[in-house]
């Protein structure tokens, strides 16, 4: 959170790209911050990225009016905005938002912190559909139009398990039930400064 001034912000750059041994990364994202003015962030991106430092910008867990602002400051295209994304947690908003503005949609925490796991909800779908929970709720993910979404694993099985997911279709009704678990606190990732409120907040 200390380097997200400009100067600071560039050194840091720098620092990761040593640490990586590269030169340059194909994809950087940032954070918005009450403290720093939005300009000063979004002038930060395109300068490392005129600097030939990252291919393309992006920023994360930004409200649909923070994302138009930063559409409007970047002399770059900004191709994807971040955010927490599960469940429990409808982001209907910002992903009509992104979708009108031509940015993808990242999303990540899809798991959320392993709370899907002991939804019954989502139990019974995949026990009628004879797969686990991680890929029904990897389907659901990757039906959204425009979304990329990530997921890990540290064991091989689960990660061929998560790659499995592109031979199967969920219902209308499957869909509505998932719609059905979202709630108006299911955020996770809330840091202070860091993660602003408003209308793709929670979705409602």
């Amino acid at each position: 959170m200390e380097n997200y001034r400009p100067d600071a912000f560039l050194r840091s750059i720098d620092e990761s790209l040593s640490k990586l041994r590269t030169d340059h990364v194909d994809l950087l994202l940032h954070w918005p911050r009450d403290a720093v003015p939005l300009v000063e962030q979004i002038g930060a991106l395109n300068m490392v990225r005129k600097a030939g430092k990252v291919r393309h910008i992006g920023v994360s867990n930004f409200t649909t009016a923070l994302m138009a602002g930063a559409i409007r400051l970047s002399e770059a295209p900004i191709v994807t905005n971040q955010v927490e994304y599960h469940p429990h947690l409808d982001r209907s908003v910002v992903i009509g938002a992104a979708g009108e503005a031509g940015v993808a949609v990242t999303a990540y925490h899809g798991m959320a912190d392993g709370r899907v796991f002991t939804d019954p909800v989502l139990a019974g779908i995949a026990a009628r559909r004879g797969r686990s929970v991680a890929q029904v709720v990897l389907r659901r993910l990757i039906r959204q139009k425009g979304a990329v979404v990530l997921s890990k694993t540290v064991s091989p099985a689960r990660a061929a398990e998560n790659l499995a997911v592109f031979d199967f279709a969920l219902s209308r009704q499957e869909m509505a039930a998932f719609h059905g678990l979202a709630t108006a606190d299911g955020r996770i990732v809330s840091p202070p400064g860091l993660a602003p409120t408003g209308d793709d907040a929670t979705g409602r």
